[in-house]
């Protein structure tokens, strides 16, 4: 199945950027989620495995992806949950799509090959997919993004977890010869790693431009000030970013033009990777900011 997402104009105050509505894509698997694993499935299915084994956290977008991908192909699904047992909305969901949970001690957790031979080595139906969906064929996936851009881009910006959405689109930016520059915003404190997990599956980092000030306080972080935003740019545009990524990339674009960052008539796309159901995770947050 070949799916693919609109780009759409936005203006934000006096910001006009297009925006890649890969969350459009699905309700469950939406954005990078369903590019990271769709070459995954087409791979499990031909070398005939029916267990689909990952990794996150108890708000992981890519667990529920990956649990609605199981179900809709008829597909067992498993997941190690970093930390203490805990029940929240996302992982009810896991469940509902028959989901199996291991909630997994922070330190076992880092030995992911480990756990998986532990737990799973011996079924050789069982197909381990790494945290994020991290892989060739996520990369391979996201990619395709470039392919379907309807013009050309003097600067694409991408949220970056794992890297491996922003290696995909460097890929796709190389192969075509594009002259556009690629830029990451890391969620997470220390940023600078992302670098090194993109020059994994591509060596051309020439086209990438890392803007690591733009975390919040670090991964699954926010302020007072970045929900402000978030209530300003959905109020205006319609669209709904949520705080883990897509509203620190947001954020970026806007305050790197009040810098004057981009050129004159500079054609800027923003990718929106989706994963809206992060907003859950810190409902509390935003309850007591909005009142």
């Amino acid at each position: 199945m070949q799916i693919f997402s609109p780009v759409q104009p936005c203006l934000f105050q006096s910001l006009n950027i297009s925006v890649k509505r890969d969350d459009l894509i699905d309700t469950y698997i939406s954005g990078n989620k369903w590019r990271k694993l769709k070459y995954v499935l087409e791979r499990v299915k031909a070398i005939k495995k029916n267990h689909l084994v990952t990794f996150g956290g108890a708000y992981s977008n890519h667990l529920l992806a990956t649990a609605a991908l199981a179900a809709r192909h008829n597909l067992k699904s498993s997941a190690f949950v970093r930390g203490e047992k805990v029940e929240n909305e996302m992982l009810m969901l896991c469940k509902l799509f028959g989901m199996d949970l291991i909630f997994t001690a922070r330190d076992l957790y880092k030995n992911k090959n480990s756990l998986f031979d532990n737990y799973f080595g011996k079924n050789e139906n069982c197909f381990f997919i790494d945290e994020g969906g991290a892989s060739n064929e996520g990369v391979k996936g996201c990619a395709e993004i470039v392919k379907e851009l309807p013009q050309h881009y003097d600067h694409i910006f991408c949220a970056a977890g794992t890297g491996t959405t922003a290696a995909g689109l460097l890929k796709g930016i190389n192969a075509q010869g594009l002259s556009t520059t690629l830029n990451v915003i890391p969620v997470l404190k220390g940023g600078e790693f992302i670098e090194k997990e993109i020059e994994n599956y591509e060596n051309d980092l020439s086209k990438l431009q890392l803007h690591t000030n733009y975390h919040f306080g670090g991964y699954a972080k926010t302020t007072p000030q970045l929900i402000h935003f978030i209530q300003n740019f959905v109020g205006e545009t319609g669209i709904l970013i949520d705080p883990v990524y897509t509203a620190k990339m947001f954020y970026a674009i806007y305050d790197l033009a009040q810098q004057n960052y981009f050129k004159k008539d500079a054609k800027i796309l923003a990718l929106h990777t989706g994963g809206l159901f992060g907003i859950l995770g810190m409902k509390d947050k935003f309850e007591q900011f909005l009142g």
